[in-house]
């Protein structure tokens, strides 16, 4: 069950991801020659009127096949090198693009359908941190040592990552702005510094009526679903590059096994509830792929969409293309990097399992 979830979800990112490309490149006038999803041996496929339609025999990945966009073929009027920089620009930001706002809708449909936690006092811990500096119930964390605060995670990953350093808070109180100076102070139970106050919990407009809950308007669903999503984003990017620069700690990526695990677990912890716990669950993990994938896909390495459009820019900046020899040298370094990055991740998957 875990597999055949984790290959679903997959699945649904990279049409979406690829559809992204495709429906661009239409509207730019390029020729797309195939849409296909999965990657190696074709094992089904539709010839439509110009594009091939195919599911390949690994599900994992996709590709856009566009007329000359590998440099190779037929070089004709409706080339994706025969378009502007802008229309090829926004053909390769597309993918991303796709997948972010797949992210929105998911994080808002799950906004809708359970609750949501915003950074605003509900109550005060005694003798905590919160309860010495003046904090009142009521109070809206908006900001805290100059990042502006939207939603409760992102308070909670800062808190997440003191260790008792002293914090300047931002609170809106009654229209008014007020500043605090504030020290965390270690829980030992939970081994982490805390300021010690409990946020408030929303429910979403389809949620069930829960005495001395309110529910969160639909701008404010929208609001929170757009914070979240920009969140996601930061995190996966901060967390690629200490992937990528080899400073990241084994517990923070992971590759398909981990990804079936997690979805696995997440699976059975909702079905104990019920199936539509279960459901929101996996909605919630296929919300943080896209996000990840949307933000994978726009890193500047070549064989990656943010390969491609580095190239473009470069090609802006010298008013002329590279040479097709330096490109496919390029490509091929960095196809090289990803086969090698893909193999350090499996293998990183296969050592969390004997560990």
């Amino acid at each position: 069950m875990s597999i055949l979830i984790t290959i679903l979800v997959l699945g649904v990112l990279v049409l979406v991801h690829e559809w992204g490309h495709f429906i661009v490149a239409k509207k730019n006038g390029i020729m797309v020659e195939e849409f296909a999803i999965g990657m190696g041996k074709k094992l089904f496929s539709i010839q439509g009127k110009e594009t091939e339609y195919t599911i390949r025999m690994i599900p994992m990945g996709g590709f856009c096949r566009m007329e000359g966009a590998d440099g190779e073929g037929q070089i004709g009027e409706r080339s994706f090198l025969n378009k502007s920089i802008g229309a090829r620009f926004a053909v390769m930001a597309a993918g991303a693009t796709m997948n972010f706002l797949l992210a929105l809708v998911l994080l808002f449909g799950l906004g809708i359908t359970s609750y949501q936690v915003i950074p605003v006092i509900s109550s005060i811990v005694e003798d905590s941190a919160a309860a010495a500096s003046g904090l009142q119930v009521g109070d809206e964390i908006i900001g805290i040592d100059g990042q502006n605060i939207h939603i409760y995670d992102e308070l909670q990953y800062i808190l997440s990552e003191n260790t008792g350093e002293s914090l300047d808070l931002k609170v809106l109180r009654g229209g008014g702005i007020y500043e605090y100076r504030i020290t965390p102070r270690l829980d030992t139970e939970r081994n982490a510094y805390l300021i010690g106050f409990v946020p408030t919990v929303v429910g979403g407009l389809l949620t069930e009526d829960v005495e001395g809950v309110a529910k969160a308007s639909v701008f404010d669903t929208m609001q929170y679903s757009y914070y979240s999503m920009l969140n996601y984003i930061k995190l996966t990017a901060e967390g690629l590059v200490r992937v990528f620069t080899f400073t990241a700690s084994q517990e923070e990526y992971g590759g398909p096994i981990t990804i079936v695990q997690v979805v696995g677990d997440s699976y059975d912890a909702g079905m104990t509830i019920g199936l539509s716990a279960a459901v929101q669950n996996i909605v919630y993990i296929a919300a943080v792929l896209s996000a990840n994938l949307g933000v994978l896909n726009l890193f500047p390495i070549p064989g990656l969409d943010g390969g491609k459009i580095l190239l473009l820019g470069i090609e802006a900046v010298r008013g002329k293309p590279m040479s097709e020899e330096m490109e496919n040298k390029i490509q091929f370094l960095g196809f090289v990097f990803l086969v090698g990055f893909m193999i350090f991740i499996f293998m990183s998957d296969i050592v969390k399992l004997f560990v």
